[in-house]
């Protein structure tokens, strides 16, 4: 007997998003790219220890752990029966409706629906949750329909109750009293590899400490959106008519047409060139099939969705413009210029017209880069952070998602070109809140000499910002140079608007992207900035680097490095250099098959949402020696790529300017 096709609250947000995934959800020929996202997960794995806080706040609840639908309907109807109840996992249907809710709580004739989110929240009430015009606010609005679909589907479910509907937020006013609090629910994985939490440890009162959630009543949101004057505009109907209308298509399997637009860049529904061989669907190109009438070889024409930073693509796909030959230069416009080298208007401009004519060639400002790349100061310092920021802090008198700087590397290169990988931090102790330690190791990285610094894009100054309101607001710990790491900070950072008062320091870190944006540009990037775009374009580009570290020079006495021997950097396939991120060795190479199973970690260390997740691990799993060293050296290798990457982009420029 198959099972029944009910619009959940999972479908019913997905279909907030774009109606015609409703058509691809769960259907194993369209892969669903979200599944493989690592800081989709990390997000995920937050959100599951911030439930089972809730479910702490809310104790003696009974847990629906049944799966089936009857079945858990019919435990929750049982327990409704009783004058007080509080329900973990609630299941409740109304015709085609079905909805699994995180905390009910019903005294006599009302029910509390209580969603748990993990998203921070720094307000008083509702209203904080909408613009000035008290129209919902574009960020909360997804979270907000997510409750209003509950509520319509439990009071159908059940008329004679009056429903209050709360959201239950991370309140970012609110600070730990109790150091591992976050170490208490560990992320561990079941035989299929779905994440579960345990809860371990003294979770009493005392034991949680403050609380860090608060519960927002938002019944009169709700209001709004049944009534059609939220504003938010996520939904083209009246919000019953439209869910009676997704209830019924996804019932019947009916395939709904949404309108392309940018959107469909960040759809999870497609396929690699592998998976298509292989018989695979792919969604998206389904869609412009159907919508705008695509043929396959449209899929390999330059599109309007790849323009870097254009903020105007749904106004040009709905005048039928769909590739970069159809732009004309009014659709870019001019821009206004900040400093030398190019505004945003101009790379989007050089994009289109290399893109069109096929022009492969990079665009360096030879002229204004080397103006620049004047004014440094030898030697020149690369530095890179690794961070974490979960819901739940893992030390005490943080506030959630107040950040931890857990790990830095630090490249040098002299006067002579030499290049060093100078130095490194990692805190891998589980409990022991970095920042300050962090700080301190950095200030003695970098006090030698009045050298340059450079980071790749906003990030470290961000983070700096962040610790430098820690030490300011820090009363629970004596720092004795306090000071001295206050003014360290100001010397090399830009104050973020946010601070009590500004400052631009005499060695503020050189901005490498910017740079890149300013006086670089490469189609190999395809208009994109990141380092991990910017770096294999530069190989590609340069024969001096392909030359260089073709052998295995990194990692000797002429390019000391911390955690690489005699290391060969450049590897081609195909014609084209393997970007470097992707030759990091799996983290447990040479481990035996059977110990890998006891581990919990990813073993692809490639991007910062690995990494994030990775120290978490290690902060709040049960995690063996083995594992943790492992970790440990996959951290520092990757974070060390990072700023080698820095210096490899100088060394490409120097070369050429």
């Amino acid at each position: 007997m198959s099972s029944p096709r009910y619009l959940t609250k999972s479908r019913f947000k997905l279909a907030l998003e774009c109606e015609t995934k409703l058509f691809y959800t769960r259907k194993p020929e369209y892969p669903d790219k979200k599944v493989d996202d690592s800081f989709m997960e990390a997000l995920a794995e937050g959100g599951f220890q911030v439930g089972e806080l809730a479910k702490l706040y809310h104790p003696g609840g009974v847990m629906v752990k049944e799966r089936d639908y009857e079945r858990s309907l019919k435990i929750t109807g049982d327990l409704l029966k009783q004058d007080n109840a509080i329900i973990y996992e609630a299941a409740f249907r109304h015709k085609n409706l079905f909805i699994r809710t995180d905390v009910i709580v019903k005294t006599g004739n009302a029910i509390d629906l209580i969603e748990v989110k993990a998203k921070s929240f720094g307000g008083r009430d509702s209203m904080d949750l909408t613009k000035n015009n008290g129209q919902l606010d574009k960020s909360w609005s997804p979270y907000i329909y997510d409750v209003a679909f509950q509520k319509y589907a439990l009071t159908n479910a059940y008329p004679g109750f009056t429903v209050n509907a709360y959201l239950m937020l991370a309140n970012k006013n609110s600070k730990t009293t109790v150091d591992g609090l976050n170490q208490k629910f560990r992320v561990t994985r079941d035989r299929s590899g779905n994440a579960k939490i345990t809860v371990s440890g003294d979770i009493s009162k005392d034991g949680l400490g403050s609380d860090i959630l608060v519960k927002v009543n938002i019944d009169d949101l709700l209001g709004m959106i049944y009534e059609g004057t939220d504003g938010a505009g996520l939904i083209g109907k009246p919000f019953y008519e439209q869910v009676r209308y997704w209830a019924e298509c996804y019932k019947k399997d009916t395939r709904l047409q949404s309108r392309v637009g940018k959107k469909c860049r960040d759809c999870e529904f497609y396929c690699t060139a592998g998976e298509l061989a292989k018989g695979k669907r792919d969604g998206r190109r389904e869609c412009w099939k159907r919508e705008a009438g695509f043929t396959d070889s449209d899929f390999h024409k330059p599109s309007v969705l790849d323009i870097w930073s254009y903020n105007f693509k749904d106004d040009l796909i709905r005048e039928g413009k769909y590739f970069m030959s159809d732009i004309t230069e009014e659709d870019i416009g001019q821009g206004a210029p900040k400093g030398s080298g190019m505004t945003r208007s101009d790379r989007q401009r050089i994009q289109v017209q290399k893109a069109v004519s096929n022009d492969n060639t990079m665009l360096l400002l030879a002229d204004e880069l080397k103006d620049e790349m004047m004014t440094w100061k030898y030697p020149l310092h690369f530095i890179d952070f690794e961070t974490a920021a979960v819901a739940i802090p893992f030390y005490k008198y943080m506030h959630p998602y107040e950040v931890a700087a857990f790990q830095f590397s630090h490249h040098a290169v002299d006067k002579k070109g030499n290049i060093q990988h100078r130095g490194e931090y990692i805190n891998v102790e589980r409990g022991k809140f970095p920042n300050f330690e962090f700080v301190r190791a950095l200030k003695e990285q970098l006090e030698q000499d009045q050298g340059t610094i450079f980071r790749f894009a906003t990030h470290e100054n961000t983070i700096l910002n962040i610790i430098y309101r820690q030490l300011l607001e820090n009363t629970s710990i004596r720092i004795e140079d306090k000071e001295e790491l206050l003014y360290f900070i100001m010397s090399i950072t830009r104050s973020t608007r946010n601070q009590s008062h500004q400052w631009e320091g005499t060695r503020n870190m050189v901005d490498l992207c910017d740079l890149v944006k300013r006086f670089y540009y490469d189609p190999y990037t395809h208009g994109a900035n990141s380092i991990k775009t910017v770096l294999p374009a530069v190989l590609n580009r340069s024969k001096y680097l392909q030359e260089k570290y073709s052998k295995p020079v990194y990692g000797t006495k002429s390019i000391p490095s911390l955690n690489f021997k005699d290391h060969t950097w450049i590897r081609q396939e195909n014609g084209e250099v393997v970007n470097p991120y992707k030759q990091l060795p799996p983290l447990f190479e040479g481990i035996n098959e059977e110990r890998l199973k006891d581990f919990v970690t990813d073993p692809d260390l490639a991007e910062g949402g690995a990494a994030m997740m990775a120290y978490a691990r290690m902060q709040f799993s049960e995690m063996s020696d083995e594992e943790r060293m492992k970790v440990k050296e996959g951290l520092l290798r990757y974070c060390e790529l990072d700023t080698f990457a820095m210096v490899l982009i100088w060394e490409f420029w120097n070369e050429e300017v």
